[in-house]
């Protein structure tokens, strides 16, 4: 392909703008929904499982691969959506991976039994890992301007970190007003929207007639992350020492060092292991793993302490989460502007600091409290604080890297985020767990109010380490990155924006 004077055209092979798109709100809309609807996903059947049990007659199992299966797939294919986007088309596997999760959506809405409800899940999942990446990728790709990228990935972190609480709050409205079945259909319209706004979508072309494909890396990496995942989300009830466990880990370590090796001898490898000496992607990408360890405890602990010890309803608890996801939106809209000014590292440190000041309020959660004292303020100094930090992390961690690596570090934005949350969420329930063992002192006759009151000392404990997590990010973060370091990030952004047309 012959590049004119004018240079219109990216590395890549994309249509570029100088500043961003013609309509740029319109398409930020669109793959905003998309990728809602994948992380809304994650956890909107949660509030649902009992009716599912009931009404297709499932067992604790079945349930447990409703939302496992569905968060192994997508976590173990994320790297490898991500670089076939790039190689054969962000548009294209984007909106395959559209098509798909509506398809499996739809099958699951209309599932009469668990073997389909489960294949369906698992089908969502890699539809999932297809749009995530792909959907990132375009944002950096397509919005040059500095100021309209900061606004297009606050609008993209705010949904991976509200999205969480608005699948809780979503889910117990939809099962408890309809059925379980309109937690899927929902996804149907979302689908048709995006679809139908296809064509504002910039479209990538292969570089060169047969890009080629790292087979084995492609299969030693999807392996090795699925078995990782699974062993970190049944670490708990497999046993920490178990030799199932240990097996699952062992497998894994083995396929992911077979994949480093596929790596080195390959010509176009998945991971271009490279990619890693850009400072500002590594340590975004590691402060991403803190961050993401330390917030997922917080909607799972959260979540147990309004249903188990204020004995609220599932769809009540699901309200109680709406401001959680208003408070990331106040977050984000106020890192927008103060990132250009102020710089990504000192927002981001904020942000994990505010964010664990919130933590340790909610390590201090008393067993007779109530919501509006007791968890409310936690939650909301929290959320506003993960608005500030997912701002600036999400922009070092995809921003500054070579147009055609762009699939694969949105890639690895998202997969961390999903190894994360699975370490820490392992990580502190095993905590809790033994800290609430401990209030008991090893009795299993222990009146209801003395369990509550041990439950309840395993979450302080939880938290506690949630605040940890985030405080170490602010220090890696702060440390390791200098204005040096961030400098040719923002001066790429800037001579994006001043290319003329």
């Amino acid at each position: 392909m012959t590049v004119s004077p004018a240079n219109d055209t990216d590395p890549a092979g994309e249509e570029a703008a100088p500043g961003g798109p013609a309509r740029p709100g319109l398409l930020l809309l669109f793959l905003c929904l998309a990728d809602l609807m994948v992380v809304l996903d994650a956890t909107i059947v949660n509030v649902a499982l009992p009716s599912m049990k009931s009404g297709l007659g499932m067992t604790q199992t079945d349930l447990q691969w409703v939302v496992n299966g569905y968060a192994l797939l997508f976590g173990g294919f994320l790297m490898l959506g991500g670089k076939l986007g790039d190689l054969f088309g962000r548009k294209r596997l984007f909106l395959i991976g559209v098509v798909m999760f509506t398809v499996a959506s739809v099958v699951n809405g209309f599932a009469e039994s668990s073997l389909v409800l489960i294949v369906g899940r698992c089908l969502q999942g890699v539809a999932g890992a297809l749009i995530a990446p792909t959907g990132l990728s375009i944002i950096n790709t397509s919005f040059k301007d500095t100021s309209m990228r900061t606004k297009a990935l606050g609008a993209w972190g705010t949904i991976a970190a509200a999205g969480g609480a608005l699948g809780l709050l979503l889910g117990g409205v939809l099962s408890s007003a309809l059925s379980w079945h309109w937690i899927f259909f929902i996804n149907l319209p979302v689908g048709l929207v995006v679809l139908l706004g296809s064509r504002l979508i910039p479209d990538s072309r292969e570089r060169g007639e047969n890009p080629s494909v790292d087979y084995v890396g492609a299969v030693t990496l999807t392996g090795g992350l699925l078995l990782l995942v699974l062993a970190l989300s049944h670490g708990q009830s497999w046993g920490w020492t178990s030799a199932r466990l240990l097996g699952t880990v062992a497998t894994a370590l083995l396929l992911l060092a077979a994949f480093l090796v596929a790596s080195v001898r390959s010509r176009s490898p998945i991971v271009r292991l490279g990619i890693f000496r850009i400072r500002t992607l590594a340590v975004a990408d590691l402060v991403l793993l803190m961050l993401t360890s330390g917030i997922f405890s917080m909607f799972f602990f959260s979540s147990l302490y309004l249903q188990d010890v204020l004995e609220y309803s599932p769809i009540r608890a699901g309200l109680a989460f709406l401001p959680a996801a208003i408070g990331v939106m106040v977050g984000a809209t106020l890192a927008q502007p103060v990132v250009k000014r102020l710089g990504p590292v000192a927002v981001g440190s904020a942000g994990l600091v505010v964010g664990a000041a919130g933590m340790l309020f909610l390590a201090r959660l008393p067993v007779e409290g109530d919501y509006a004292g007791g968890l409310l303020p936690g939650l909301l100094t929290l959320s506003i604080g993960l608005g500030l930090a997912f701002v600036p992390v999400t922009l070092l961690a995809t921003s500054g890297v070579p147009e055609e690596d762009a699939g694969l570090a949105s890639g690895l934005y998202q997969t961390v985020q999903e190894i994360g949350g699975a370490i820490g969420l392992a990580v502190l329930s095993a905590l809790a767990v033994r800290r609430a063992a401990a209030e008991l002192d090893g009795s299993s006759a222990a009146d209801t109010a003395s369990q509550v009151a041990a439950q309840v000392a395993g979450f302080r404990t939880a938290f506690l380490g949630g605040a940890v997590a985030l405080l170490a990010g602010a220090v890696v973060l702060a440390a390791l990155l200098r204005k040096r370091h961030v400098d040719p990030v923002m001066e790429q952004a800037a001579n994006s924006e001043a290319q003329p047309a």
